[in-house]
C-alpha cells in the first residue's frame, strides 16, 4: 500500500487550492480511488461541516477559515475515518475503497500523528485475533501481564515519535488515549470471554487490582467523544458495570442476564449517572436503545415500557426522533401487519410497490449494496442455495445505495432474473420502514401481509 500521496497529486493539489497560512485555518484534501459516492463530508463530531464534491480526477478539497484543533472525520458513504487537524495544517489523504482502511495514508502536516492513530487502528484487528486465539483463555493475572505489556510496548511507540515529531499537548492526550481504551476494553471483556472459553457456567472472581485502570478512566472529555476505542470501551464498560451491580431482579441464569428490560433499564441508569459529556452520553443512549429494540422487536409490552423510561431520562436526546422512528417502525411490522408501501425501480426502470410483489406467493426480501463486495458475494451465494432448497419461495433482491449502472452490471455479472431485483427508489424510507438492520436481515411476507419482517437470510426458518 502507498504511504505517500504520489508526488503528481500533491502538485496538482498545491496549485489548485494553495494551503492557507498558518493559523488562517486548515487545508484538506485528496484523492479517492474506486469511489462509491460523489462526495466527502467533513464532520466534527456529530456536526457536518461542509461537503466537496469529487472533480473528474476523484479529487477531493476543502479549505477551512477557521477551525478548532483536534478529532474529526470524513464520510465518504458508506464508510468513514476520522483525521486530527490543527489550524494551519495542510493535510492530504489518499484511499482506494475497496479496501478502505488499509489503504488510506496521510501525508503533510500531522501525518505522522494520523498515520500512527490509523495503525493503532489497523493493528486492533490482529490484536482481537490475539485475544481470541489465546489470550482470553489464560487466567486473569496472566492475562493482565499480557495486556499490559502490548499496551507499554504501543505508548513506547508514541512517545518515540513524540521525540521525532512535536506533538502538542492535544495531539499526544488523543494518540495515547487511543491506546489506552483499546487495551482497558479488552479487560472489560476479559470476564465474560474467559467464562465462553471455558466453557463455564460462573464468571471467576477476579484479582482486587484487575479493574485499577478504571481510576484514570475519564467520563467527560469532549475531545475523545468520537474516538473509536474511547466510544468502544465507554460501550463496553457501561455494560459490565451494569451487570457486576444489577440486582437479583435481572434473572441471572448460569452467568447470563435473562430479564432484558430491568437490564437495559439498570444501564441507562447507570449511563446517566456516571458519563458527564452530553454527546457522549446521547451516543451511549442511543446504543442501548437500539440493542435492546432490535433484539426484542417480538416484546411490544415489555418494548413500551423501555421506550417511556428512555424518554423520561433523554427525552432531549440528540438522537430521540431517529429512536422513536425506529421503535414505531418495530412496532409496524410485526407479524400480519401490510407490507409497508415501498416503492422500488425494477430493472426495466418501472417504479413497483413493494406490496404488489408479494401477491398470491411466499416472498424472501433480502438486501445488498454494491459497495460491499464480500458482502453481496457471500449474500448472492446464499440465495442460490435457497432458491434450490425452498422451491416454494420467490426471492426479491432489493438494493441499497448503488449507482444505477454498477448496479445492473452486478445483477448482470451472477446471472440473476432481472424479474427478481430490484433498487430502493429512498434509501431513508426503506431502512426507516423495514428497519434494515443488520444487513444479513431478509423479511419474509406473503400475500401482502409481514409473516417476519426479523429474519435473516443465513438462518434456516423458512
Amino acid at each position: 500500500m502507498d504511504k505517500i500521496l504520489p508526488i503528481a497529486l500533491v502538485l496538482s493539489l498545491i496549485s489548485c487550492n494553495t494551503p492557507i497560512d498558518k493559523n488562517d485555518g486548515v487545508f484538506f484534501a485528496g484523492e479517492i480511488v474506486n469511489p462509491t459516492n460523489e462526495y466527502v463530508v467533513l464532520f466534527k463530531g456529530s456536526t457536518a461541516l461542509d461537503s466537496a464534491k469529487l472533480d473528474d480526477n476523484n479529487r477531493f478539497a476543502f479549505q477551512l477559515n477557521s477551525v478548532e484543533d483536534g478529532l474529526y472525520h470524513f464520510n465518504h458513504s458508506p464508510e468513514q475515518q476520522y483525521v486530527y487537524l490543527e489550524r494551519g495544517d495542510s493535510v492530504w489523504i489518499r484511499l482506494n475503497t475497496l479496501y478502505f482502511d488499509e489503504s488510506l495514508s496521510f501525508s503533510g502536516t500531522n501525518e505522522d500523528l494520523n498515520n500512527f492513530l490509523l495503525e493503532v487502528f489497523l493493528a486492533n484487528e490482529d490484536v482481537e485475533q490475539l485475544m481470541y486465539s489465546e489470550y482470553y483463555e489464560l487466567e486473569a493475572d496472566e492475562f493482565s501481564e499480557k495486556i499490559d505489556a502490548l499496551r507499554k510496548d504501543k505508548l513506547q511507540t508514541l512517545e518515540e515519535l513524540g521525540k521525532e515529531k512535536e506533538l502538542t499537548e492535544m495531539a499526544h492526550s488523543i494518540a495515547e488515549a487511543s491506546i489506552n481504551y483499546t487495551f482497558y476494553r479488552y479487560k472489560e471483556v476479559y470476564p465474560f470471554k474467559h467464562k465462553g472459553k471455558l466453557k463455564e457456567k460462573e464468571l471467576h472472581d477476579l484479582p482486587s487490582n484487575f479493574y485499577d485502570y478504571r481510576k484514570n478512566v475519564d467520563y467527560g472529555d469532549s475531545n475523545l467523544t468520537y474516538l473509536r476505542p474511547y466510544y468502544e470501551f465507554m460501550k463496553t464498560h457501561m455494560g459490565n458495570l451494569s451487570y457486576m451491580t444489577c440486582s437479583e431482579s435481572c434473572d441471572k441464569i448460569n452467568g447470563a442476564i435473562k430479564n432484558h428490560l430491568h437490564f437495559n433499564q439498570h444501564k441507562l441508569g447507570m449511563i446517566d449517572s456516571l458519563i458527564g459529556e452530553k454527546e457522549l452520553k446521547d451516543n451511549l443512549f442511543r446504543n442501548v436503545a437500539f440493542n435492546y429494540l432490535l433484539r426484542e422487536h417480538n416484546a411490544p409490552d415489555s418494548n413500551k415500557v423501555f421506550i417511556d423510561e428512555f424518554q423520561k431520562i433523554s427525552g432531549n436526546n440528540m438522537h430521540i426522533k431517529e429512536i422513536e422512528n425506529l421503535y414505531q417502525g418495530i412496532r409496524n411490522i410485526q407479524p400480519n401487519s401490510p407490507v409497508p408501501n415501498i416503492d422500488v425501480i425494477s430493472i426495466e426502470d418501472d417504479t413497483v410497490s413493494l406490496p404488489t410483489l408479494t401477491e398470491d406467493k411466499n416472498v424472501v426480501f433480502y438486501f445488498w449494496s454494491g459497495a460491499d463486495k464480500n458482502h453481496y458475494q457471500n449474500i448472492f451465494s446464499r440465495v442460490k442455495e435457497l432458491q434450490k432448497q425452498k422451491p416454494g419461495y420467490e426471492f426479491i433482491g432489493i438494493n441499497i445505495k448503488t449507482d444505477d449502472t454498477n448496479w445492473k452490471a452486478i445483477v448482470k455479472k451472477f446471472d440473476f432474473d432481472t424479474n427478481s431485483q430490484y433498487k430502493a427508489n429512498d434509501f431513508e424510507q426503506i431502512t426507516e420502514k423495514l428497519i434494515l438492520v443488520p444487513m444479513n436481515k431478509c423479511v419474509i411476507a406473503k400475500d401482502e401481509l409481514i409473516v417476519d419482517a426479523f429474519s435473516n437470510i443465513y438462518w434456516n426458518n423458512l
